[in-house]
């Protein structure tokens, strides 16, 4: 990864190391796709899901350079009928950042009556878009007149789903919480001066 001496470099390998999955793999899909440019901010979540009777790891990177957002997945999975041993599976997905249309941020907050300014918050959910995907969910249209019988078509919308990352303090720990934050907030601040 660009600047080996860094702090932030330093902080992501360790971040990586910590997550338990496959790090010597997930290093070097994300150290390919930095290059040499240095990195302003990171996240590394890693997620536990269970398929029928298996149990499956992801973990996802995600860097902030001074001109993209590069995104990583890695996924593991079974023996299965093209492979005889259990396998994984690493993606990267370098964006500029004049591509980022959206940054949400959700915050849950427990007690919000007596919120401290400062306190984390119990999760998040960071959503980023870039327009790679959109989702478009349909219903039938209607009208208020309950005996209409009429076909009024469609009703919909069309949302940029591009990625979207939960971390809670439960799952996670509060560091992770913390590190989306900071996370989230310098992608915000790299979108705006890419727009000035």
């Amino acid at each position: 990864m660009a600047k080996t001496g860094t702090t932030t470099t330093q902080g992501l390998r360790a971040a990586i190391e910590r997550s338990g999955y496959y790090p010597a793999l997930v290093s070097e899909a994300v150290e390919s796709a930095v290059g040499t440019e240095p990195m302003s901010s990171y996240l590394v979540h890693q997620e536990t899901t269970f398929d029928a009777n298996e149990v499956r790891r992801h973990v996802t990177v995600l860097v902030l350079t001074a001109t993209r957002f590069i995104v990583s997945h890695t996924d593991e999975q079974a023996a299965d009928d093209t492979s005889p041993v259990p396998y994984a599976t690493t993606s990267t997905e370098s964006v500029r950042l004049d591509r980022i249309s959206s940054v949400v941020l959700s915050r849950v907050v427990a007690n919000p009556e007596t919120y401290t300014p400062g306190t984390l918050p119990r999760e998040v959910v960071l959503t980023i878009g870039w327009g790679a995907v959109q989702r478009i969910d349909l219903e039938p249209a209607g009208c208020s007149d309950p005996g209409c019988e009429a076909d009024h078509g469609y009703t919909g919308s069309s949302t940029a789903d591009d990625l979207s990352l939960r971390v809670s303090e439960a799952g996670d720990g509060p560091e992770t919480v913390a590190q989306a934050l900071l996370f989230a907030r310098a992608l915000s601040d790299a979108t705006i001066a890419q727009s000035a």
